[in-house]
């Protein structure tokens, strides 16, 4: 198995794209990320294009063999693109498939990317497209939405470790804080713990301001072999871990809802591959789809003890200068959550922020970062370990 490297990165805005396609952005993403890299798009031997319900909301299927033509890769080139599908987890499991692509020596270069455009159906439609990533006989059809789902884990949270609205608020307005020094964010405007306990309602005891929004957008990364890398870019960002794991699909299976299973077991494979411990950690992009799931993936991946996740928010060791830095794009709840796109998205926020060029929201020093990608309510999780070093 070979080493493998990061040589291009790119993201397009994310936010409702009223007067842009599926195809447009995508494509923005594509070609911005070959440009980073310097590599030539007759260079790519396959593309790998995390996205979950093309279907439904554009009443588009056939993904990846739009995308290779669209970019320019079908005539001629050829280029064997393949869709990714793992719900919310599409992106972080297309850029699996693509590392592993790469090292097995199976291919050279290789386009990692991910795309979803929901706001061309309704709220409802898209609720329901969203729905069908839970169990949809057995939640789904009953009338549980993710929103009410979640609720139920923050209940659960709060009944059995005292975790707060309060606490919960403090995720919010921290990712929103990063969100507004991201200029591809789809919010960037901070909000106050108040403005998030004083917000509509949407499940007990979930805020609409608790919420990741519905939001178009496309990520894409170009991969190379570690002992090339340098040909291309004079800083590639080295994978140094890839991890999957799943649990049942279904809450009421769940030994513990208030633990993502999955989110555990990936991040400790992931560890044990890049014989890491959390202390190596300098920032990690966890899947805050709600302010509990980043509270619960920050005691899953270990930064936290359980049950401290919402007090280590609270007193601000989360943030960007404290002891772990979460989100620093704004997370999903901030820069947005276009499902397909979020996975890819957080491996070019770490990127960037390895190569030093994230801005106001740069994290001093960071040699290594995480990625924590989930599906649906914790049934698929991906987690990924980048750093500066070979």
């Amino acid at each position: 198995m070979r080493d493998v490297a990061i040589i291009g990165v790119k993201n397009s805005k994310f936010g409702e794209m009223w007067d842009r396609s599926f195809r447009d952005i995508v494509v923005e993403a594509g070609v911005g990320a070959i440009e980073d890299s310097g590599v030539s798009g007759d260079r790519l031997d396959g593309m790998y294009v995390g996205n979950m319900s093309g279907g439904q909301f554009v009443e588009q299927e056939h993904i990846g063999a739009l995308i290779a033509d669209y970019s320019g890769l079908s005539l001629d080139l050829h280029v064997p693109s393949t869709r990714v599908e793992a719900a919310c987890a599409s992106g972080g499991l297309a850029f699996r498939q693509a590392v592993m692509a790469v090292a097995s020596g199976h291919e050279d270069i290789v386009m990692a990317a991910g795309v979803e455009k929901m706001t061309d159906v309704s709220s409802t439609a898209a609720s329901a497209a969203l729905a069908a990533a839970a169990d949809r006989e057995w939640e789904g059809i009953m009338g549980a939405t993710f929103p009410g789902l979640y609720a139920m884990i923050a209940r659960m949270h709060m009944h059995e470790y005292g975790t707060t609205s309060e606490q919960m608020a403090e995720v919010a307005v921290k990712n929103h804080k990063n969100g507004s020094m991201n200029p591809i964010a789809q919010y960037k405007s901070p909000i106050t713990v108040d403005s998030v306990l004083n917000s509509i309602m949407v499940a007990d005891p979930l805020h609409i301001f608790d919420c990741s929004p519905i939001t178009d957008g496309a990520s894409a990364v170009v991969l190379a072999p570690a002992e090339i890398a340098h040909e291309y870019t004079d800083t590639p960002i080295y994978i140094k871990a890839t991890a999957q794991a799943s649990d049942t699909i279904a809450l009421h299976d769940r030994r513990d809802i208030t633990t993502l299973d999955a989110s555990v077991a990936a991040g400790r494979r992931a560890f044990e591959m890049a014989k890491m411990t959390t202390k190596d950690i300098d920032l990690v992009e966890v899947h805050d789809c709600f302010t509990i799931a980043e509270i619960c993936a920050i005691e899953d991946l270990g930064f936290a003890k359980k049950g401290e996740g919402g007090k280590m928010t609270e007193e601000g060791e989360t943030a960007i200068g404290g002891k772990i830095a979460v989100n620093t794009s704004g997370g999903l709840k901030a820069c947005g959550h276009p499902v397909g796109a979020t996975g890819i998205k957080q491996v070019v926020e770490v990127t960037q922020q390895l190569r030093g060029e994230a801005g106001g929201r740069q994290v001093d020093g960071a040699e290594v970062g995480m990625t924590h990608n989930v599906g649906g309510s914790g049934a698929t999780a991906v987690v990924h370990i980048l750093a500066r070093e070979r």
